[in-house]
Formats: structure tokens, sequence, C-alpha cells
């Protein structure tokens, strides 16, 4: 008896706090600098929550060591709802697989997913190759003679790499770089061959045919590329995205969360959103807290297998 009243009044108290809340301004911890994808997302996210709530949500850049920085401040933040991780997938389904970090990622309490834009498989100029089927033969071909860059070792750009090795059967030399500028420098200038970037970044090289698009990792074709395919549709299963999500520090309640993610649902079918994130080839997604642990899951069971199976350790 005691304890179904324990119950009882945490949950009140739960739902109470969630009456009153927000009761000050709500802080946005952006893990990245100002100016990226990650930031412009996260302040219009911010503006129309504030006007949804009456009260301002202020976005806070905290860049450093990959993001990992701003996430552990907010892991340490109260766990009132006052402050929110704006996060992509790296920071909550991949980095704890491969670095020892001083938070748990998997406490966070899911808000929803923003939006979701895919990544794609770019091909340099020197590459003679116009579809991924014509890539694929000429590994098979020439096993370990292609390259393929990535970002830097354990990011989303390498672990796609892997996955894309593995489900098709080929051997790419993948080539290691500190972060996405060097490395789109090189596929540009011909030194790499191959790179997974998200489309957000690759799209003007692309249009100006620079750089070939041989296939998109979301589950569907994009309308800004409609003859390109989705990877997906050669290699079933094959799913390589990027989105940005809000997170809660761990134990704050989940009537919170729920108020919060039917905001962003309202806010990313409003007419002006939806054209910020058409402009940028993303798709509005606003699921609910359990969908986007869901998401979560499925994202970590794919990567830890591509991480396992690929023996990818990071010294």
């Amino acid at each position: 008896m005691k304890l179904i009243v324990a119950i009882l009044f945490a949950l009140t108290a739960q739902g109470a706090a969630a009456q009153a809340w927000p009761s000050k301004p709500v802080r946005i911890v952006v893990p990245f600098p100002p100016g990226g994808t990650a930031d412009l997302l996260s302040r219009l996210t911010a503006e129309k929550l504030g006007a949804s709530f009456g009260q301002q949500f202020i976005v806070e850049n905290r860049a450093g060591a990959g993001g990992n920085l701003g996430a552990e401040f907010v892991a340490r933040a109260e766990p009132d709802g006052h402050t929110l991780l704006s996060s992509p997938p790296h920071l909550l389904t991949i980095n704890h697989l491969l670095y020892k970090l001083a938070f748990d990622p998997a406490r966070f309490v899911p808000v929803g997913i923003i939006a979701a834009y895919p990544n794609v498989l770019l091909a340099g100029p020197k590459l003679r190759v116009a579809s991924l089927e014509e890539l694929i033969a000429q590994a098979r071909e020439h096993p370990g003679k292609l390259n393929i860059a990535s970002q830097g070792n354990g990011t989303s750009s390498h672990l796609s790499a892997e996955l894309l090795k593995s489900m098709a059967g080929i051997d790419l030399l993948h080539v290691p770089y500190k972060g996405t500028a060097p490395a789109l420098t090189d596929l540009l200038g011909g030194q790499v061959e191959l790179l997974f970037d998200n489309l957000i970044t690759a799209m003007p090289h692309v249009k100006s045919g620079k750089l070939t698009l041989l296939g998109v990792g979301g589950a569907r074709r994009v309308a800004a590329f409609p003859e390109v395919p989705a990877i997906a549709e050669l290699l079933p299963g094959f799913r390589s995205e990027t989105w940005m999500a809000l997170v809660a520090p761990p134990g704050t309640p989940a009537p919170i969360a729920a108020k919060l993610s039917a905001a962003i649902a309202r806010a990313v079918r409003e007419p002006d959103f939806r054209q910020f994130l058409t402009e940028m080839q993303a798709e509005p997604v606003g699921n609910t807290p359990r969908e986007m642990a869901e998401v979560l899951r499925q994202d970590t069971e794919r990567w830890a297998e591509v991480i396992r199976s690929a023996r990818i350790t990071i010294q």
C-alpha cells in the first residue's frame, strides 16, 4: 500500500511540475560552433518553442570534443526541463561504443527528433563511375584499390563506409581525416575517390558537377535529385541518416518531455519551418519520446554491429 501511495505521489508531483513548466527561460545547448546546420536548426526550433510556451528558449553553443563537452554539460544539469541538448545521432548512439565518456547517453530523456536528412555517397572527379552499380563492379574487380575518405575514425561517415563495404561485399581503403572540410577538399581535388557526407554540405558541389552523387542513405530518394536511387534500392536494409533531436537531462519528468515533443510536432508542420527544411533537403519528423527512443535503439544496434564486425577501435 505504501508503495502504491508513493508511486501516486510521484506521478502527481511530475504532473504538477509539467503544468508549472517552463517557469523561466529554457536553454538549448548546441554542442557545436555557431553557424552550422545544427545551430541554425536549433535556433529556428527555439524560436518556435518560445512562441508556443510564451517563454524564452535560448540557444547556447558549447563546442568541443566532437560535441561531448556540451552533452556532458546537459547530462549534469538540473532535470527540470530548463536545460536541453540539441543532438545529432553520434552523441547518443555511437560515441559511447567507441569512447570512455564521463556521462551515459542512454540516460538522457528523449524528447523528439526535429528533422532528418540523409547521408549520401559521393564520388570525386577522377573516379569514372556514374552509379552505385558501377562502383560496386569496379571495387569487386579491383579489391582494395579504391579509397573512401571519412571525417575521422568512428564517425558516422566512417561507419557508413564500413556498412557499405559489408553489405556490398567490397573492399575499399579507408582514409580518415580530421573533419569534413579537409576530407571534402581532397575529394574535390581528386586525392581521394569516395566520401559519405550529409546532403546539405554536398549539394552545392553536386549541382555544380564537381562531385557525382551515387546514392542516398535515407529510406527513399530525395526531391532535389529524383534520378539518384536510395542505396537501399540496391542493398536492402542500408540506412545512413543524420538527424537533429532534443533530449533532456536524466531524471527529467516524462510529462515535460511530452509537452516539448508535442510543441515540436506542431512547429515542424508550420509553413516557414517546412520551407526551411525543404531548402536544406531535410524532412520534418516531430515524433514522440517513445518513438524517438525506438530510433535510438535501432541506430545503436545497427552501428554497434558495424563496429563489431569491422573491428573498429579508437586509439
